[in-house]
């Protein structure tokens, strides 16, 4: 499992971030200061930071060039408050390899999250199964039965959100949350979503749960 450290000082904004990180089967470490950050990496490794740049002890932008010595494989995910591009440009001059501006939703952080870690390497060759059906998350590709499908971006996303998590049933309003993440969409959109997906891999593959929305049929 993944281990990602959430620098972040306000506690609600951290354990949203966890919350999403964790329900994506990362494991989290959440601390509040400069300092908190430093006694964390003494302790452990970690793949990734996401680190709040406004902190109670300092402007964490500085901390960056230290940081990237110190924990060279890891990924940087700087937020940050200001609208600054002098700012993010900066810090993406100087390690940090995305920024993401508050207030952000979690959804697009735990794709730009995965982002990084595709071109990273650190996906690769990753992959979800559930019965003949294949998703290689790092070439964005699926198979069933060993034959190649075409999925949209959003099928395979949805798809990728439903496989990860193979035993829930997933409401419409989760699914749209995961995949149109700005309300740019209804209910209506996930079932239309959901008949073509199923006849791409088969009717019998995706189950209708009548009155709560979908799940992946029991192997």
């Amino acid at each position: 499992m993944l281990k990602i450290l959430v620098v972040e000082d306000e506690p609600d904004v951290r354990a949203v971030i966890e919350t999403y990180l964790q329900a994506e089967s990362f494991e989290s470490v959440g601390v509040g200061t400069i300092g908190e950050m430093y006694n964390a990496l003494e302790d452990q490794s970690f793949e990734g930071i996401i680190l709040d740049l406004m902190l109670p002890d300092g402007d964490a932008i500085d901390e960056i060039p230290a940081l990237r010595v110190r924990t060279r494989k890891s990924f940087l995910l700087i937020l940050t408050a200001k609208r600054s591009d002098r700012e993010k440009i900066y810090g993406l001059e100087i390690g940090a390899d995305d920024y993401l501006t508050k207030p952000f939703h979690p959804r697009e952080l735990i794709a730009r999250v995965k982002a990084i870690l595709r071109r990273k390497g650190i996906f690769q060759n990753r992959e979800l199964s559930h019965g003949s059906l294949r998703l290689l998350l790092d070439a964005r590709k699926g198979e069933i039965d060993g034959q190649k499908i075409d999925l949209s971006y959003k099928e395979f996303a949805l798809l990728e959100m439903m496989m990860e998590h193979p035993g829930k049933v997933f409401t419409r309003a989760e699914l749209l949350d995961g995949v149109w993440p700005n309300g740019e969409s209804s209910d209506r959109i996930v079932d239309v979503y959901m008949n073509l997906i199923r006849k791409k891999i088969g009717k019998d593959m995706l189950v209708t749960v009548r009155g709560i929305g979908y799940r992946l049929s029991h192997e």
